[in-house]
């Protein structure tokens, strides 16, 4: 039997190849776009402070209170990019096609926080003093890769990208505003690209270590997190975006979770040994609970939107 290659080391040279070919595929595949296109920059004037402009008023907003939490909340998690850039840089390294990568990929979502933001203040959507000190608040706290070693920080980043591509089309839908729809699309498919570079880079940790990505799968997938859970009230704050149908636990199975584990082949893999196969029926099991979670999240949703119809109707 050929040993796994486990240490970062070894799957880093296992994997180059991997990554040169994916990051060759996704320079030809990817749009150039920019920020300033998608800012309905005719409806922006100053605020009060130096220049001495118009306060801000929640009145002045066209969109809905969950629109704005999820657009804020999408917000402040791009805000984080130097503390991701720090710890993917740590893992994947700054040299050949791993560090290409991990440079382009900063470059393609620095471009996401600047959109949203100039988004949010030209329309007056959200306080902008709030807003600055969410962000100082948030990026002092930093982010930490809470993985270990290079497969979890790649099954992690699968789940993630397409967690945040979803989560961004989705709120664009929710705005109501097709300006806000149109910009959220296009990180939205930003988000996508990154999902499938990573993901392709997933399945070819499967077919090199098998047992390795399998364990690493089902520890990501159980303990997932969004990247921005350190922002402050998240909890609450993804109870509303929950209820609104942006990003629910629905969604986390149907669309992000069942997809990439379909993609990678995770339940046809062939050769695992005990522990492969046995974090393999974890992974099962897991899954087999948040879909359950999942029914009973929606039916009790659907039934407080009945009530509140109900109350409405009154």
């Amino acid at each position: 039997m050929t040993t796994e290659p486990t240490t970062t080391l070894a799957l880093l040279d296992e994997l180059e190849p991997v990554v040169e070919a994916n990051l060759n595929r996704h320079l030809a595949t990817a749009k150039e776009w920019f920020p300033h296109e998608y800012v309905p920059w005719s409806q922006g004037r100053d605020f009060d402070g130096v220049l001495g402009g118009e306060a801000w008023e929640p009145g002045q907003s066209k969109l809905s209170e969950v629109a704005r939490t999820s657009l804020i909340v999408n917000l402040l998690t791009e805000d984080n990019l130097p503390s991701y850039h720090h710890e993917i840089a740590l893992v994947f390294g700054r040299d050949g096609a791993w560090g290409t990568w991990v440079h382009r990929w900063t470059a393609e979502e620095g471009r996401h926080g600047i959109a949203i933001r100039d988004y949010l203040l030209a329309t007056r959507a959200v306080d902008p003093v709030a807003l600055e000190r969410a962000r100082m608040a948030h990026m002092e706290g930093g982010f930490s890769n809470a993985y270990e070693g290079l497969i979890e920080s790649v099954a992690y980043v699968s789940f993630q990208e397409l967690a945040t591509r979803v989560s961004h089309r989705n709120t664009g839908a929710a705005s109501g505003d097709p300006i806000c729809e149109q910009l959220l699309a296009k990180v939205a498919n930003d988000e996508n690209l990154h999902m499938i570079f990573y993901r392709n880079l997933l399945n070819a940790a499967f077919d090199v270590a098998p047992n390795a990505a399998m364990r690493a799968v089902t520890k990501v997938a159980k303990s997932f997190q969004m990247p921005g859970h350190t922002i402050e009230n998240f909890g609450r704050k993804s109870v509303q975006i929950a209820m609104a149908g942006i990003y629910d636990l629905r969604l986390h199975h149907d669309d992000v979770l069942a997809p990439v584990l379909r993609q990678v082949r995770a339940f046809e893999r062939t050769g695992l040994t005990g522990d492969g196969e046995a974090a393999r029926e974890e992974l099962s099991a897991y899954l087999a609970d948040l879909d359950t979670q999942a029914s009973r999240f929606v039916e009790r949703r659907e039934a407080t939107r009945a009530r509140q119809s109900a109350r409405a109707a009154v």
